[in-house]
Parts: structure tokens; C-alpha cells; sequence
């Protein structure tokens, strides 16, 4: 099969509305560098379209009707939102489901330390990394901290031109023989991904210190964590203590860039799987009409297994839909799972990219192509299909109607050699209410690394995509 540039394809129009999209798209990118801020973002966006919180319409025990719209969201860190459409939802919905948390390191609960004069925090690596990527370079610190009185502090450090930055060190060049022999997976060992964050001693911790005062002795030798720890109280009211309830998490600085001479890529950290997410977000709030319920679901723990009460494991999304049946079928737990199994879905998330750099990894006939359009992954798993939801022939001929119908420029790819590698997403999951499921979404080059690429092209496609799928009845 002949492969088209979707380039070639787009009238002076389509590119008006393709660059507007992108534009929106990297805001979006640059507004959400962690699962919270998606989540927060997202219920911004839907909140402007005329999305209301499910629990205040359970609280006024009203009723849902076609055409309403509501989202519920779990923690900060999961979303899911519906418009209701013509046709019961115990006669199945469409479901746009992509991931918003993103291969990054996480600060530990007892991180703060001081080591020959410079002041570090401990970490632990979130997702599949290559570890080595991740060192001498300009980082920034996302997050919140919780207080014991329930107060949540915003934290965002990094990312303006005024801000500081923090980075990994590594080891200089002129040293590194040994380093440099060790196999890519032990060049950077995760006990070493410690974040560097300051150098400067507190003035003057005490005028004298009085003989035999060992705890005043220990502070002083400390004085740049001491320093940090003053910083830290003056910003953000923060004790040392109130780490164990923070969740702080280090991300590449800087905002998302046009890339290529001719601007027809985006290259920006958090890519997989926010490329579908935000994409499955604007298709939703752009569709207002539909004969089945519209939803779209963005999840949280994808990268460490979909666990967790965030996680696509968890119970939150069958809850909602019961929640929405009582407001709309009266309760009834059939009515749920019939919902539940006369589903369909795009389980959106990346695709591998072909790289001619690195033609040997992949199967070029199998392989996704920047400008080919959204990608559909018929399964996913690894190897002999281990851990893959196989879609059936019979939805994906109706979404290959659906998308021609609708001008998508498409393409169906593998992940790689078969004997390879491989990967998953949540379609398994939601594959065991009995739900027709596929994999589709956006190809991308450098996938988990902290700067990855994707076209505009299949940006723009993938909406076009989201779209007509929202509207298949």
C-alpha cells in the first residue's frame, strides 16, 4: 500500500485550522507538565465549554437529558467527561481514552540532603526511562505540598526566564573511561539521578555557638541545607517535614517548540501520551451533538502499570457510568454493564515513529509515518501479542468507514520488530467489560525520551479522527 504525505493533501483552510490547533496544542503542552496540571487544565477547558461537575447534579438530585454535559474527576489526577447523546447509554457509548502522566522522576518523601557543600534531593525514576537522558540538562520542579491543616500549595519552579533551574549532574568526560564501557542501562545508576539545587550557605545560622552543643554543631556543617530549608519556609511555608506529604515531580524546563526549518513539528517533553489526550479533549468539547453518549476519559499510572486509584485498574470510570445511568435510566447494575459492553473505544495513545536512523529496530511495511495521518494499532503486547487487546476485523472496517467518510488521513502500524520489544496502554483493561477496543493515536520519534517529536500533521489528523469517531453511531 502507496503511502501519502498529508502535506500534499490540505487546502489553504485546513492549514489555517491546522495551525490554530498546534498553537492550542502547545499551550496545552506548556500549561501541563504533570497528570495534576492536565487534569486541572482540562476541567478549565471543559468547565468554558459548558461541562458541570457530576457531583453537584447528584447533589441537587437533578436528572441528565440528551445533550447535557458533565465531568467527574478523582484526585486531581483522572478526568472523565461525558456529553450525553441521543440513544440510552445502556446502548453503549463512544469512549476517547488516552493517559496524562508522562515518563519523568519523582522527588522521594525524605529527599533533602547536603553532601560536601552542595544540596541535593533524592529521587525516584516514574516509567520507562533511559536514565542517561535525563542528566546535564536544564530541569524544573512541578508539584504540590500538602500541609497538615489540608492547606495544598501549588508548586511550579523552572519554567519562567526568572525562575532557576536544577540539574542532574554527570560525570566529565576527562574521567569517564570506566563510565563509558558500562553498558547504556548502568551509565547513569538511579541512586545517581539526584537533583542538584543549591550551593549557598544560610548567613550566619548562629553569632557563637556555645561548647558541647552538638545539635548547633550539626547545623552549621549543614548550611546550604539549612539555606534551602529557609528558602523553601519563605515561598512556600514549608518545614522539612511537609516533604512526606508533597508529591513533587522533576521535568525537563522549557516550553514546547516548533522544530524543523519549516515549523512542521513540535518537539516538547510529556508528548506520550498528552498528544492524545489533549487531541481527545478538543475533538470532545468540539462535538456538541451525537446519537451516542460521548466520552472522553484521561487517565492517570499508565507508564507504571494503569494501578493505583487513578489508574485505569481502578473502579472510578465503572462508578461514573453507574452514576450516569441512575441519572439518566434509573439504577440499575444490568443497565451498567450493558453500558459498559456495547461500548467502543480509542484507546489513544503514541505510536513508535519510523526512524531511518534506526532502521533496523523496526519493520518498514508495519511502521507508522510522520505526516501519515492518526495512527491504529490493531494490538500492541510484545512479541507472540503478550499482554495485547486484539481488535476485531469487524470495528475496524466501521472505523475505516467512519474515517474516510471524514477525510482522516489514517494508517495502521506495529510497534517495532516483532522479536523485539513491544508496549501497552489501557485498551486491554476496558477490552474485559467486553467493549470493542483499538489502539490509535499520534506517531512520535524519541518516545519516553525528555524531548519528543511529532508532526503537526498527524496533530491536526488526529482531532479530524477524534472527531468523526464521537459522531459513529
Amino acid at each position: 500500500m502507496g503511502r501519502k504525505n498529508a502535506w500534499s493533501t490540505y487546502s489553504r483552510e485546513q492549514l489555517t485550522e491546522l495551525d490554530s490547533i498546534n498553537e492550542k496544542y502547545k499551550s496545552c503542552l506548556n500549561a501541563g507538565k504533570t497528570e495534576r496540571e492536565c487534569a486541572g487544565l482540562s476541567v478549565s477547558m471543559a468547565k468554558e465549554a459548558g461541562y458541570r461537575d457530576l457531583n453537584d447534579v447528584i447533589a441537587a438530585g437533578e436528572t441528565l437529558k440528551t445533550g447535557d454535559k458533565v465531568y467527574a474527576l478523582c484526585m486531581d489526577k483522572m478526568l472523565a467527561l461525558f456529553r450525553i447523546g441521543e440513544e440510552p447509554i445502556s446502548s453503549g457509548m463512544n469512549i476517547l481514552g488516552a493517559h496524562i502522566d508522562s515518563p519523568r522522576i519523582d522527588v522521594k518523601q525524605n529527599p533533602l540532603y547536603e553532601n560536601e557543600g552542595l544540596a541535593y534531593l533524592d529521587t525516584h525514576y516514574y516509567g520507562g526511562i533511559k536514565k542517561y537522558q535525563w542528566v546535564a540538562q536544564p530541569l524544573s520542579l512541578h508539584g504540590v505540598i500538602v500541609k497538615k491543616d489540608g492547606t495544598t500549595v501549588k508548586v511550579s519552579i523552572g519554567e519562567e526566564e526568572s525562575d532557576p533551574v536544577f540539574v542532574i549532574t554527570d560525570l566529565l568526560v576527562h574521567l569517564a573511561q570506566e563510565q563509558m564501557e558500562k553498558k547504556a542501562s548502568k551509565v547513569i545508576e538511579g541512586e545517581k539521578l539526584d537533583l542538584l539545587i543549591g550551593n549557598r550557605p544560610v548567613e550566619k545560622i548562629i553569632d557563637e555557638m556555645e561548647d558541647g552543643n552538638e545539635d548547633k554543631k550539626a547545623e552549621q556543617k549543614e548550611a546550604v541545607k539549612a539555606n534551602v530549608l529557609r528558602l523553601l519556609k519563605e515561598k512556600y511555608d514549608m518545614d522539612e517535614a511537609d516533604f512526606t506529604s508533597a508529591e513533587l515531580e522533576i521535568v525537563p524546563a522549557g516550553k514546547a517548540r516548533d522544530c524543523g526549518l519549516d515549523r512542521s513539528m513540535i518537539l516538547s517533553y510529556g508528548q506520550d501520551d498528552r498528544v492524545c489526550a489533549f487531541t481527545s479533549l478538543f475533538a470532545m468539547l468540539d462535538v456538541t451533538e451525537a446519537k451516542k453518549t460521548g466520552c472522553c476519559l484521561l487517565v492517570d499510572k499508565e507508564e507504571i502499570g494503569s494501578v493505583g486509584a487513578t489508574g485505569m485498574h481502578s473502579k472510578f470510570f465503572e462508578n461514573t457510568v453507574a452514576e450516569l445511568i441512575a441519572l439518566t435510566e434509573g439504577e440499575s447494575e444490568l443497565k451498567v454493564r450493558r453500558a459498559l459492553m456495547n461500548s467502543r473505544m480509542l484507546s489513544s495513545d503514541v505510536s513508535a515513529a519510523y526512524d531511518p536512523m534506526y532502521a533496523e529496530a523496526f519493520e518498514k511495511r508495519s511502521s507508522a509515518f510522520f505526516a501519515g495521518g492518526i495512527t491504529f494499532n490493531k494490538f500492541t503486547g510484545s512479541r507472540g501479542k503478550s499482554g495485547s487487546n486484539d481488535a476485531n476485523a469487524e470495528y475496524i472496517a466501521s472505523l475505516r468507514k467512519a474515517m474516510d467518510d471524514a477525510g482522516v488521513a489514517y494508517q495502521f502500524a506495529e510497534l517495532g520488530r516483532v522479536d523485539l520489544g513491544g508496549g501497552g496502554t489501557i485498551a486491554y483493561i476496558m477490552a474485559n467489560y467486553g467493549m470493542e477496543v483499538i489502539d490509535s493515536g499520534v506517531a512520535v520519534l524519541n518516545m519516553h525520551a525528555p524531548y519528543e517529536v511529532t508532526s503537526k500533521a498527524d496533530v491536526y489528523e488526529a482531532v479530524k479522527g477524534y472527531r468523526a469517531f464521537l459522531k459513529m453511531e
